[in-house]
């Protein structure tokens, strides 16, 4: 083995990597949120954690990528510490597909069909395949796909020069004479964690070890111990994401290390134990790739099956290691990690945008109520709501455009679209609710109320307000296009609603029944009204915008109030929300 066979192996290193995060990328793309989804929905108790964890990593085929995710949402306070538990169990099983998949390189037969189950042989098809989705295709979808088939074709590309740079290594007489220095198992550990935390991949690690193993000059004795020390070095990249997060978020990186800590401990103890009482003997005995891919699955099933029923204790140790902190009433807002998974950042900014929608509706409700029935505490929560959504909307607005430039999906690139719009609309809606407020406290301080007739028509007109806004929120968090098209005809009843109000006021003025002072407050609140019902039209237009691409704003509610289905709509509302 000469210098430019150590440039091999580099290349190959670098091919792997590159494969392996360019493939799990698009994977997690191809799968959005609905990882994150699953991840809140599905971790109610530890083995169903396991499972799901065993298969996001299957499918995405990044142990690393689950945790970082997973100490993202414990920082944002999404999820419960004791959530995490199982899914960082089922990573570590799940990450166990790939070292079977790359053993597939070791086979040797003469038969043609047993041949193509090599990855060298047919990964260049998949690489063939994934080009001509990337150029000829238009949908994003497509092209993520032709990322993965491509990303597969480099890694295995990396495996195959990994493999070819360390075949000489057989003949050389030092390099014998290396390995067995990897007898002592505790350096076998120490190299694995070592190696497997610089390279932060426990599958490139795992390759290496592999296409080492293609020589037959490592034995069971030695890839054993490495093996461990591989599971061990891989918490490198949950300590490197725990770095200036929350202590909750800390804890979870506490749990991945000691997991793999101890489950390497009590191996390392049955392993050297175990050979001492029995003389195992297949310690000397030549390991292959598929050997490898063995004994790493066999290792992480015992350690999750070992450690899985202590669960509790896992946690209890974490909250011990990372102590309390002291808890104050900012709002929990999105970790930056969590951009490492866009598809889970633009579920979280969802749920979060939802939670705006919740708090103007709040505000908006109970800006009405004030109208009738004044009340400090009701005005001290507006006035905290209005704070809470201008910082979601500056916060919200940040991330979203981050999230934008980390590659995400068509689909969440619509999403995006969607939530940047109707933040907006959220926090303006706020605003309209805090004017409201203000109106009801001039009523209030200077001693004023409406006559009979004018507020009975401002409870008609308030009614419909709060079935619009209602309408509005509903369709936006379950994204329903078919009720955001009711919205529309509501919000022209609003309108004609205040236009009729408003031609009543000036009649009541001009016969006595009214003053000029109240005229100014209700006109105020007549504005303010309309303009929530106004947003409330653009947040269900946005809601049909995401699901038909090109859709022109203002073409739309042009054909829509075209439409017969609309004068039906419109009819109806008119007839509901009828003045007295």
């Amino acid at each position: 083995m000469d210098i430019f066979s150590l440039f091999t192996l580099c290349g190959g290193l670098a091919f792997f990597l590159y494969g392996m995060t360019t493939m799990s990328k698009s994977l997690e793309k191809m799968a959005g949120g609905r990882l994150e989804r699953l991840l809140k929905r599905m971790t109610s108790n530890p083995m169903k954690g396991l499972l799901l964890g065993a298969g996001i990593t299957i499918a995405i085929q990044s142990s690393s990528a689950v945790t970082v995710m997973l100490v993202g949402l414990v920082n944002s306070g999404v999820m419960e510490l004791g959530q995490t538990i199982g899914v960082i169990m089922g990573s570590n099983v799940g990450t166990t597909l790939t070292a079977w998949i790359l053993s597939l390189t070791g086979i040797e037969s003469e038969s043609i069909l047993l041949n193509m189950l090599k990855p060298e042989n047919f990964s260049p098809l998949f690489a063939l395949a994934g080009i001509l989705l990337i150029m000829a295709s238009k949908r994003q979808r497509r092209r993520d796909v032709g990322r993965i088939l491509i990303g597969f074709a480099i890694l295995m590309y990396g495996m195959e020069l990994m493999k070819q740079s360390v075949s000489p290594l057989a003949e050389m007489p030092g390099f014998a004479d290396l390995l067995t220095a990897f007898n002592n198992p505790f350096l076998g550990v120490i190299v694995g964690a070592v190696f497997t935390g610089v390279i932060q991949s426990s599958a490139a690690s795992v390759g290496i070890l592999q296409a080492l193993a293609l020589t037959g000059s490592v034995t069971y004795g030695m890839a054993i111990p490495i093996i461990m020390g591989q599971n061990i070095g891989t918490c490198v990249t949950a300590l490197i994401s725990s770095i200036g997060v929350s202590r909750g978020a800390k804890r979870v990186s506490v749990i991945h290390v000691s997991f793999n800590v101890i489950g390497s401990a009590v191996g390392l103890l049955l392993f050297c134990g175990g050979d001492l009482l029995f003389h195992f003997t297949f310690m000397d005995a030549a390991v292959g790739a598929v050997g490898i891919a063995l004994c790493h699955t066999v290792f992480n099933v015992f350690t999750t099956a070992l450690l899985l029923p202590f669960s509790r204790q896992l946690e209890k140790l974490a909250r011990s290691a990372v102590k309390e902190e002291d808890k104050t009433s900012q709002v929990a807002f999105l970790d930056p990690l969590l951009m490492r998974t866009p598809g889970a950042a633009v579920s979280e900014c969802t749920a979060m945008t939802c939670e705006m929608g919740a708090l103007a509706w709040e505000s908006l409700r109970a800006s009405l109520s004030q109208l009738w029935d004044y009340s400090a505490e009701a005005e001290t929560r507006i006035v905290e709501n209005e704070d809470k959504l201008d910082i979601y909307e500056d916060r919200l607005s940040g991330y979203l455009v981050q999230i934008s430039q980390h590659g995400v999906s068509m689909e969440d690139i619509h999403t995006v679209s969607r939530l940047l719009h109707a933040i907006g609309d959220f926090e303006r809606i706020g605003d309209h609710a805090l004017n409201i407020q203000e109106s009801a406290r001039e009523l209030k301080e200077k001693g004023l109320s409406f006559s009979g007739p004018a507020e009975a028509e401002l409870k008609v007109l308030q009614s419909a307000l709060e079935d619009i806004l209602t309408a509005a929120v509903t369709c936006f968090e379950e994204d329903d296009p078919n009720a955001a098209k009711a919205v529309e005809p509501l919000e022209e009843t609003i309108d004609q609603l205040t236009d009729e109000i408003r031609a009543r006021h000036i009649r009541r003025l001009q016969s006595g029944e009214c003053t000029i002072q109240l005229g100014f407050v209700l006109n105020d609140l007549l504005t303010n009204m309309e303009r929530v019902s106004d947003h409330c039209s653009n947040i269900a237009v946005c809601v049909i915008e995401e699901r038909e691409d090109h859709l022109e704003r203002h073409a739309y509610l042009h054909d829509v109030k075209a439409a017969g289905e609309f004068t039906e709509s419109l009819d109806r509302d008119l007839e509901k929300y009828r003045l007295p």
